[in-house]
């Protein structure tokens, strides 16, 4: 436990508190400020994948002709700020606050997979839990705060600011932490997907699947009759079942990674089942969200492990993952869901993320051929 308490340690727990704080403003509050400014659903599908869709190009662009340097990520983190600043005065403006979102997708995509190769590096698999937990503490918090104090769309980007701007600041001092020799764009051209693209199609499938739960869950909760603030318990309950399992799952982790996953996604078509079946349930949906210790927290610690395993170029591999998954899953997913949102919204759910689990099950068949 001596580990936790290093400065190396107490930086990622700040940086991952407050970075987790802007995903959940952005993600649990900002979509019903645009409908309470006029944008319709479509609309706001179309706005949340913008910010994915800048991850999933990213690493292209960093594979042939940019290194993920301290530079690139210090300016990246500035970027974010500034970005937030942005939206103020671009809100009330589909075109304008579309391309916000655009350059402020683009410079999150960087920060992450930078600070989760330094942590992954330097922390054993169970006391990485135990240190990434803490974003899940600033995404609880916010969420309870903020369902009960928001009142108007210029309060949610007052908090979206403030937390953006104490990101920049602990993200910063975690550059002189960063030992990874930093490859040529060359050698880093090398980086295959195709050998393991079962996997990543995985991947994509998992996180198109949380596009209704991500954009619109607020949304379809309080359509059938839960407050707002029942509904920001609902996100925080997840967390806490999230940080319950971060904390233990260490001795999890030394087992098949590839079956933990497999399980995760099964558990996860079962919980998006939930949600259409029992929409105005207050019990079965928090019985739902308690599922998101698994869907979430086991399944990405697993799955950013299991890549970094594979690939010998850790920082693009884990911008690839964020690429896929939370860039191209979760623009398709936003786009998707935005179309059908509905009554069989979580259906489609449901039924999209069964069908990453059989792409798994490729993917197993395929590495044991290999």
């Amino acid at each position: 436990m001596r580990v936790l308490l290093t400065p190396l340690a107490l930086l990622l727990s700040a940086f991952y508190f407050f970075y987790f704080a802007l995903v959940g403003v952005y993600v649990i509050f900002m979509p019903k400020v645009l409908l309470d400014v006029g944008y319709d659903p479509f609309e706001v599908g179309v706005i949340y994948a913008a910010a994915p869709f800048m991850r999933f190009l990213l690493p292209f662009i960093f594979r042939h002709f940019i290194a993920l340097t301290p530079k690139v990520y210090v300016g990246a983190l500035i970027v974010t700020a500034l970005t937030t600043l942005l939206f103020w005065g671009t809100i009330t403006h589909f075109s304008l606050y579309l391309c916000a979102n655009l350059i402020f997708g683009a410079s999150m995509g960087i920060t992450l997979p930078y600070v989760e190769t330094i942590a992954l590096a330097a922390l054993s698999k169970s006391h990485y839990g135990k240190v990434r937990l803490w974003g899940s503490l600033g995404f609880m918090g916010i969420a309870l705060w903020l369902g009960k104090v928001l009142h108007s769309p210029q309060e949610a980007l007052y908090y979206l600011s403030a937390v953006t701007f104490l990101t920049m600041l602990f993200g910063t001092l975690l550059v002189r932490y960063d030992r990874t020799q930093h490859t040529s764009v060359q050698e880093d051209a090398t980086f295959s997907l195709a050998r393991y693209w079962a996997f990543w199609v995985s991947v994509f499938l998992m996180q198109v699947g949380f596009g209704g739960f991500y954009n619109f869950f607020t949304i379809y909760e309080t359509s059938h009759g839960i407050s707002l603030e029942m509904t920001s318990w609902m996100w925080s309950f997840g967390v806490i079942c999230e940080i319950v399992m971060l904390y233990f799952q260490g001795p999890l982790l030394q087992r098949n990674l590839l079956r933990i996953l497999q399980f995760a996604t099964l558990v996860t078509a079962g919980r998006w089942m939930m949600l259409y079946l029992f929409p105005d349930s207050v019990l079965l949906t928090f019985a739902s969200q308690s599922l998101h210790a698994v869907s979430f927290a086991l399944y990405h610690t697993a799955a950013i492990t299991y890549v970094f395993s594979l690939y010998t170029q850790k920082k693009l591999a884990q911008q690839f993952f964020l690429g896929i998954a939370f860039g191209l899953g979760g623009s398709v997913g936003a786009v998707l869901s935005g179309r059908i949102y509905g009554e069989y919204l979580f259906l489609v759910e449901s039924s999209i993320t069964l069908m990453a689990f059989a792409v798994l099950l490729i993917h197993q068949r395929r590495k044991e051929l290999q």
